[in-house]
């Protein structure tokens, strides 16, 4: 494998929460008084990741590419936005590799959504389950995170080169 027929990047999203909206983390809607305030759904894991995989292709960002001046994408669902994003970066001849995925939140506690948020993180970018991490931290009191004002999400992606995978592919076969 070529240098060149991996890559990565890194997204990160943060999104005020807000009574009467609902919480969607990862296309998953979780039981919780707040939910995330955005032009979109407020979706900060997919946002996070959408940047991240658009990152690795070497693409424009979430923002340049569904600006929230742009009525079109108000109220917009995060999971349409990932699915624009994952075929633009098999346009550029890549698909993803892996995805790796940190909420960072004071409450709600996520240990009981994150393999759904991975299963559908997995689906949303054609992955295999195991190829999708979540993992929730909390931010241990501090700052607007851990007083329970905001939700965050980093997230790290790898892109493999699709023409690569064939090749990979076919010479399993023999």
């Amino acid at each position: 494998m070529r240098t060149d027929d991996f890559r990565v990047g890194i997204g990160y999203d943060i999104h005020r929460l807000s009574e009467g909206r609902r919480l969607i983390l990862g296309g998953i809607e979780i039981a919780h008084p707040k939910g995330l305030i955005g032009h979109t759904d407020g979706d900060a894991v997919l946002h996070a990741v959408t940047d991240a995989l658009l990152g690795a292709a070497g693409l424009p960002d979430i923002g340049d590419l569904f600006p929230d001046t742009d009525p079109a994408y108000k109220d917009a669902d995060s999971r349409v936005l990932l699915a624009d994003a994952v075929e633009r970066v098999r346009t550029r001849g890549f698909r993803a590799g892996n995805v790796d995925v940190i909420v960072h939140a004071e409450a709600p506690k996520l240990s009981a959504y994150k393999a759904q948020i991975a299963e559908s993180i997995a689906r949303l970018v054609g992955l295999a389950p195991q190829d999708v991490s979540v993992k929730a931290k909390t931010n241990e009191g501090l700052g607007p995170l851990g007083h329970e004002d905001a939700i965050a999400c980093t997230a790290i992606a790898s892109v493999v080169r699709m023409v690569d995978c064939e090749r990979t592919a076919k010479a399993n076969r023999q």
